[in-house]
């Protein structure tokens, strides 16, 4: 039940959940939400967890937060349409380099896609001094992540989320 508690003291009903993302953006349009509500990433869904692989901790979801803030600012200030964009931190270990001394912080992913019926979808193909500057300002300002990469999967094989 994405988290919730076994012994909840209500009945959970979730009318939305066979539906897709873009079926549900519709029924939040029709309920009369704000539209920053419907478009934001992701919608809908359990928020970042999707994103913050494994042992969902307080550190790496901090690191999650700050580096995907990174991501949607720069790509947000290259003027660039993108249909979703995001960073994911997965609970593993990449060796690294600080301050002369070896690091073993954590990757961060970056996942752009495009689609039209979130079927299917393409990822595209992003300035090359784009992404250096994102990996530049990820690794210095976002305490435990050492490594950015870049997902290059379409969809299919792979699909929109990490989880």
């Amino acid at each position: 039940m994405g988290g919730l508690p076994d012994d909840l003291q209500f009945e959970l009903c979730e009318p939305v959940k066979l539906l897709y993302k873009d079926e549900v953006r519709v029924v939040g349009r029709e309920l009369g939400l704000p539209e920053n509500m419907v478009e934001r990433q992701p919608f809908p869904g359990p928020g970042l967890s999707v994103r913050c692989l494994g042992a969902i901790t307080r550190d790496r979801l901090k690191a999650l937060r700050e580096a995907d803030a990174i991501v949607r600012e720069e790509i947000d200030q290259a003027g660039l349409t993108i249909w979703q964009y995001f960073a994911v931190v997965p609970d593993f270990r990449a060796t690294g380099v600080r301050e002369g001394k070896r690091a073993y912080d954590w990757p961060c992913i970056i996942r752009c896609i495009n689609t039209v019926d979130v079927m299917t979808a393409e990822v595209p193909e992003l300035d090359w001094a784009l992404l250096k500057r994102i990996t530049a300002r990820i690794t210095a300002e976002v305490p435990g992540i050492c490594r950015v990469c870049y997902d290059l999967t379409p969809k299919p094989v792979g699909t929109v989320e990490w989880e």
